[in-house]
């Protein structure tokens, strides 16, 4: 059975920026195995698979996996997703909602699409749960994990924590953009302090100037760096809309991630905040469509 896909390059405005997202649109009678075997092949950051919604009012069922293994939750590939469902739509002369209603493991995913004029531009995502603090680390395995000194990392805000609005990172903030530069992950640093309630990977920042808020960079226990993360972003956005004034307002911020990979990428984070409690976390950015195709591969 001949099975259609595209690719999207996700947070740019630009192709080759950003970070690339495959969509296996047919992914009905795909069995696990086959869904990872796909993304290992790829082998992009994540990979997603279109099936129909349980639900009639519910857009589609979606499953992400990385080349490793299957994921609840993931920013790039919902903002992705979307963009690459309604330019299919807009290319066949259908009517584009204004919102996509995803199924995924961590619960219901609201994305939104962000328009220029008729054409889609790109998608914002509502997380789909609200900020979680889970454990935290010394400042000493937290540098072991970026190969820094302890003396990079800061704490003028949160010690080295795992937080989550929907897939878990160990955040850290950084103190300057050269250590941010100098960051590369450790496996001897991993292996000594992660999983830690859920954390796989680690996302570290540091305070941005000018028109940018954050800088960052994520890296995976496979060793690599993703050159976009919208799950981590809303995270940390959420964290750092904590600390702000005033407690009733939304908060906004712009995200720098990808440049030492060649991929600028440029994410956007709302955070809403009502009574100095935390309602919602938005993510959002531009896409770009890249490739399509089909492949052929048998349901089991």
């Amino acid at each position: 059975m001949k099975r259609r896909y595209v690719t999207a390059d996700v947070f740019t405005e630009r192709m080759f920026g950003g970070n690339p997202l495959a969509v296996v649109l047919d992914a009905d009678g795909l069995s696990a195995s086959q869904m990872q075997a796909l993304a290992i092949e790829f082998n992009y950051s994540e990979t997603t698979f279109i099936l129909p919604a349980k639900q009639p009012d519910h857009s589609a069922l979606v499953r992400i996996f990385t080349p490793s293994s299957e994921v609840p939750f993931a920013g790039h590939p919902n903002v992705g997703t979307a963009f690459a469902l309604a330019t299919l739509m807009a290319d066949r002369n259908e009517i584009v909602p204004d919102e996509f209603v995803f199924e995924e493991a961590a619960g219901l995913v609201r994305v939104s699409l962000i328009r220029d004029g008729e054409r889609v531009v790109g998608a914002e995502l509502r997380a789909p749960e609200r900020l979680s603090r889970r454990g935290q680390i010394s400042h000493q395995l937290a540098a072991a994990c970026l190969s820094l000194n302890p003396e990079d990392v800061r704490n003028s805000m949160h010690e080295p924590q795992v937080l989550s609005v929907g897939l878990p990172f160990l955040l850290v903030e950084l103190a300057s953009r050269d250590a941010l530069r100098r960051a590369a992950p450790s496996r001897a640093g991993y292996d000594r302090t992660l999983p830690l309630d859920g954390a796989r990977s680690v996302y570290a920042y540091t305070r941005g100037e000018g028109t940018i808020d954050i800088y960052a960079r994520m890296f995976t226990p496979r060793m690599t760096e993703d050159p976009a993360t919208g799950s981590a972003t809303g995270a940390a956005a959420a964290l750092i809309a904590g600390f702000s004034d005033p407690p009733d307002a939304e908060v906004s911020f712009r995200f720098m991630q990808g440049i030492e990979m060649g991929r600028p990428s440029l994410l956007v984070a709302r955070v809403r905040k009502e009574s100095g409690g935390l309602t919602h976390v938005y993510v959002g950015g531009h896409c770009v469509s890249v490739m399509q195709g089909t492949l052929s591969l048998p349901s089991e």
